[in-house]
Order: structure tokens, then C-alpha cells, then sequence
């Protein structure tokens, strides 16, 4: 496959021009629907004018680049622009402008007319951080959407979700009919740093992944009884904390018996003053796993161990649920193309599932092929400012998504 119009070079060039523009001593700002977001995706539509590509928003705010083929069915290349607050400089819009290269290599290679038609697409709001609902573009486009409860979403200063789509020119009742996008959809590949330090603890630069774990999030409240702290003695006391606090370590050897990762992430209290007993505590508990019936035991055994804490300190517990998505499973046949694509630039082969979710989740649960790369991330760490991938490791991953590319459009040719 000729490629030697590829230049990793110049994308990394870009994604530096992208720092200077959209970060600040604290990190990235690309808040999805805020005015960085907005001045983002100009300096990305000015990027995408310079090829002969047709270039839209859907009704989600989702922003298309489609280069013509000769047959309609699409080879699509995704990413996403926005970033979390003081976020890096790398997650996420590494995706994007390496798409953005392939096209240009693309488009030099078969003199504009591919023999399939190759889109790439920068999805709204994959981050969730001004609203906390993440995959927003995505889940539209791929329907699953919760529209009642995305409307209610508000954001720190109490602005609504749909006013906020309303005010970049997105109206929140039509995001669904982005659907229409995905019709011709034939393949979707994502090239995303890991965000993790798995590749950086085995030394390895480039990972193909199997899927994205899949996720239950849920509330858990414990309520004892208020008393007061000086006068009320320990056998006496029915204390919402105590039983909330015997969950953090039984999550660690839940996580440990199943293989997959238990997080509670944040814990509030009733009457919260230093004086009383808590009465009510509330924890948030989040549960991964790649393998579905895994999942349910890691929940099932959580519960369990609720209720019997509730019981040792004369509490209750009810759960609430927040959240879930199932594990999602990438296509196999991409995934062995991958897995070549990876050794041809030179790199050992490493499968690995993803954590994190990513808009990949969404679009194979629309039924689209789909299949993501991961480059290591230094310190194993992402969200912050200080995320970084060596500048090698960020050539190798564009020339190893280019040729993983280059096999998906012949993979898609070949299933018409």
C-alpha cells in the first residue's frame, strides 16, 4: 500500500498548533459547546477546506468530512475534538488529526476517488464534562440516547443541556436524526492513546484493542440514625458511615476475585457536621468488565455485601441505579487486521480491552464494524495536564493506523 505521502510529522505539527490555540498554563480547554470548542472546530473546518471533501454538522453537532468514492458504502474514521477542563494535549484530538492525514493520503493515492468513500467525523461531546453525560454525539447518532434524561442535565451554573446546544445552533429535539449518518456506515476504526500504563509497564508502543468493558454505575445509601456524637455510645449507634466505609475494601477484593475494576467515587453525609452520628451516607460505585457475566457476579456480590454491612450496623441500604452500558466486543476480522497493521510499522502485537469508553462503544452497539488502536501514554496518565506519548511513539501510531486504515478500505471494497 503506498503511503509515502503520509507525513506523521506534519500531524503532530498540527496537534502542537492545536495546544497553542486551545490550552492554557492548566491544560487543554476544549469544553464540548463552550467558545474554544467553537474556535476548535473552525481551525479543523479551515484544515478540511484544503481538501476536496463535502463538510457538515449533523443535527447532533457531530461534524462530518466525507471524501467521495466510487461506491457510497463508507470507511469511517472517528475522533473527538473536545477535551475536559485542564485536560492533555493528546486525548482525543490525536484521533482526529491523524484521520485528517489519512484523508490527505487517501485522497493523493487514488487521485480523490477511492474506491469506497472514506468519512472522517469529530463527535460532540464524547468527554461529558460540562453536563457529566459522556458519548453525547455518538449515543444520539448511534440512537441510544436517553433523551429525557439528557434534557434535564444542567451544568455548574444551572444552564440546561438542550439551551446550551441551542446557543452553538443544535436543536436538543432533532439530536437523533444524526442517525442518518451511520446508513452507509461499512467500518468505523478510532485511534485513541490509552490513558492508562499498561503499554508503558510492558514497553510496548502500540496496542490493538479487543472492546470496551462494560460499566454499572450506581448510588448506594445508607441510613442509620442522627445522635448526637458525645452523648450516644458505640453499641448504641446505628451509623450510616460505618457501614458505607466496610464497602471500600470488600470492592478491592471484589475487583480482585472477577478481574475487572471497582471504583467508589465519591461519599456524602447526612446531617455532615461534626457533632452528629451520619444518618444517611451516599456512595457512588462504578464496576468494569470486559466480560458481561462477570459484571453481573461483580454486582450481584456488591449488593450481597451491602446488605450484610447494612445489617452489622443496624442500617438499611437501598441502591439506585445511574448508569450502565453493556461490554462491547470489536469486530475479530478488523481486530486481526490491526494486529498486522501494528507489526508492519514494527511493534510486537499486544491485545488489550479499554477501560475508559470511547464513541467506538457506541458506534459498534449501532451495529457498525468498528475496531480502535491505542499509543502509550507516559506516566499512564490522561485528563491532565501533563498527559504526554514520545513524539516517536506518535509517528509510529499515524503510520500504524494509516496502514490499518488502508486495509479496512480494502476490507470494505471487498464485502460489497
Amino acid at each position: 500500500m503506498p503511503n509515502d505521502v503520509l507525513d506523521p510529522r506534519r500531524a503532530i505539527a498540527e496537534l502542537k498548533e492545536l495546544r497553542d490555540l486551545t490550552a492554557d498554563a492548566q491544560g487543554a480547554q476544549r469544553v464540548a459547546f463552550t467558545p474554544v470548542w467553537v474556535a476548535t472546530r473552525a481551525w479543523l473546518r479551515r484544515k478540511l477546506e484544503a481538501l476536496p471533501v463535502e463538510i457538515h454538522a449533523d443535527a447532533a453537532g457531530n461534524l462530518w468530512a466525507t471524501l467521495a468514492g466510487a461506491s457510497d458504502r463508507a470507511l469511517v474514521i472517528g475522533g473527538h475534538m473536545d477535551s475536559v477542563p485542564n485536560g492533555g494535549w493528546l486525548d482525543g484530538c490525536l484521533n482526529v488529526i491523524a484521520g485528517l492525514e489519512i484523508l490527505r493520503r487517501i485522497h493523493a493515492q487514488y487521485g480523490g476517488r477511492p474506491p469506497v468513500t472514506v468519512r472522517l467525523v469529530d463527535w460532540a461531546d464524547e468527554e461529558g464534562a460540562r453536563f457529566g453525560k459522556s458519548l453525547f454525539g455518538s449515543s444520539a447518532c448511534g440512537g441510544t440516547l436517553d433523551m429525557a434524561e439528557a434534557r434535564g442535565l444542567k451544568d455548574r451554573e444551572g444552564v440546561g443541556l438542550p439551551a446550551a446546544l441551542q446557543a452553538v445552533g443544535i436543536d436538543f429535539e432533532r439530536v437523533k436524526e444524526s442517525g442518518r449518518e451511520l446508513t452507509t456506515a461499512a467500518a468505523y476504526l478510532e485511534l485513541h492513546i490509552e490513558q492508562g500504563p499498561v503499554l508503558l509497564d510492558l514497553g510496548l508502543p502500540l496496542g490493538a484493542v479487543l472492546g470496551t468493558y462494560g460499566v454499572e454505575r450506581h448510588a448506594i445509601i445508607f441510613r442509620g440514625q442522627a445522635a448526637h456524637s458525645g452523648s450516644t455510645p458505640m453499641n448504641r449507634r446505628k451509623d450510616a458511615f460505618l457501614a458505607a466505609a466496610l464497602m471500600s475494601p470488600e470492592i478491592y477484593r471484589i475487583a480482585d476475585r472477577h478481574g475487572g475494576v471497582c471504583t467508589i467515587g465519591s461519599c456524602t453525609t447526612k446531617p455532615g457536621i461534626v457533632t452528629s452520628v451520619v444518618e444517611e451516607c451516599r456512595i457512588t460505585l462504578d464496576q468494569r468488565h470486559l466480560d458481561a457475566s462477570a459484571l453481573a457476579r461483580m454486582l450481584a456480590e456488591a449488593k450481597e455485601a451491602s446488605e450484610r454491612f447494612a445489617r452489622e450496623g443496624r442500617v438499611t441500604v437501598a441502591w439506585e441505579r445511574i448508569w450502565r452500558i453493556e461490554p462491547i466486543l470489536f469486530d475479530p476480522e478488523l481486530l486481526q487486521l490491526c494486529g498486522t497493521a501494528i507489526q508492519e510499522v514494527g511493534a510486537p502485537l499486544h491485545r488489550m480491552p479499554s477501560g475508559p469508553l470511547h464513541d467506538a462503544a457506541e458506534v459498534a452497539r449501532a451495529g457498525v464494524p468498528t475496531i480502535m488502536m491505542f499509543v502509550q501514554s507516559l506516566h499512564g496518565i490522561s485528563h491532565n495536564k501533563i498527559e504526554d506519548t514520545r513524539e516517536e511513539h506518535l509517528e509510529l501510531c499515524v503510520r500504524a493506523f494509516d496502514r490499518l486504515a488502508g486495509k479496512a478500505l480494502g476490507w470494505v471494497a471487498a464485502r460489497r
